[in-house]
């Protein structure tokens, strides 16, 4: 990671920029990553403006459900889930229907606007497809929420069935730039992450896709990864900031400051003004006391556990939106009424 410098760059023009749909510079790209910490509180304030123009003071929440954990044969070193991982962690198959419903349901009562349902493994047989397809009929059945998933490589063929079931969104991170792919993982390439993504589009449906940062990218990765996501004009941005899990590759990585990761969020929304910008796994972990202004650049978090780790309480999520004074969003993108957060506290415990 390159020494933070001092810059000459006018935060605020970057604003502008973005508001009026130009491609900031890339050398403008790379200072805001490497600009000193003095300069922060500006680029957040910048930042600040792009996200505000798009999505207000609204904070969107997303319920993700780890429906089939482990005994994956790829090899990404960031994953606990991977061949190569000893991390312990609980491993079992696809859930059955009634517990992916009963997740459901707890996402609905957390106010949820998005339920995102993952499975690991490379690609999803087509008896574990078909068991997914009828899962998300049901939930779509029963509850008024967007259904996401996150299944693997896909062709264009499973995306249309994925879309014909219901679902409104299929995740598939590219990860990282395609020059640093090769460091993370061995098993499958850039390119087929990024064929996944086509087919998802080219299947009709929105695309939600992002990274991982703390792997070891350069800044020019980092600026190449988010450039990327804007060609490919995805529709939601997860940012995940590494979670060095025990038994991983990727173990004992320290590289990410409080500070770091909101530059990097910062960037995305200079070069992706209008997308959801999702504030993903890690937050906690590396944002820590600094996550209330996280959503300043983003406009998204993830409210309960992640995919093996835990997240904070969904009341402690509640309390620091509406602390930092931002509105939690209703299911169909409108603002919470503001009396209701003592509700959410209470079904949260």
């Amino acid at each position: 990671m390159m020494q933070a410098v001092r810059t000459s760059v006018d935060w605020n023009l970057l604003a502008e920029q973005a508001l009026n749909g130009q491609v900031i510079d890339h050398s403008d790209a790379l200072k805001v990553l490497r600009a000193d910490d003095a300069e922060l509180l500006a680029q957040l304030a910048a930042a600040y403006r792009v996200r505000h123009h798009y999505w207000g003071n609204r904070v969107r929440l997303h319920f993700l459900l780890n429906a089939q954990s482990g005994l994956c044969p790829e090899d990404c070193h960031y994953c606990s889930q991977s061949k190569i991982s000893s991390a312990e962690i609980e491993k079992y198959p696809l859930m059955a229907k009634e517990r992916i419903l009963a997740a459901a349901d707890r996402a609905h009562q957390l106010k949820a606007g998005t339920f995102c349902m993952a499975i690991s493994g490379r690609t999803p047989a087509p008896h574990i497809l078909e068991q997914i397809l009828e899962a998300v009929r049901a939930v779509k059945a029963d509850y008024p929420m967007r259904v996401c998933t996150t299944l693997g490589l896909l062709n264009e063929e499973q995306a249309h069935q994925l879309k014909a079931a219901g679902v409104d969104r299929i995740n598939h991170n590219l990860n990282t730039a395609e020059a640093h792919h090769e460091d993370i993982c061995t098993t499958h390439g850039y390119q087929d992450r990024l064929a996944t993504v086509k087919a998802v589009q080219a299947a009709g449906l929105t695309t939600c896709s992002g990274g991982i940062l703390g792997m070891g990218e350069s800044d020019a990765d980092i600026v190449n990864l988010a450039q990327s996501l804007r060609s490919l004009n995805v529709t939601s941005v997860p940012i995940n900031f590494l979670i060095p899990i025990e038994g991983t590759p990727f173990a004992g990585r320290s590289e990410l400051t409080p500070q770091r990761c909101l530059r990097i969020l910062c960037l995305f929304r200079f070069l992706l003004p209008s997308q959801e910008i999702r504030i993903a796994g890690g937050r906690e972990v590396h944002l820590r006391s600094q996550q209330p202004l996280a959503l300043y650049p983003a406009n998204s978090i993830f409210i309960g556990d992640y995919l093996t780790t835990a997240g904070q309480s969904a009341a402690q999520d509640y309390a620091m939106v509406r602390d930092a004074g931002f509105t939690l969003e209703e299911p169909d993108g409108g603002p919470l009424p503001e009396n209701i957060s003592s509700t959410l506290v209470d079904i949260s415990q």
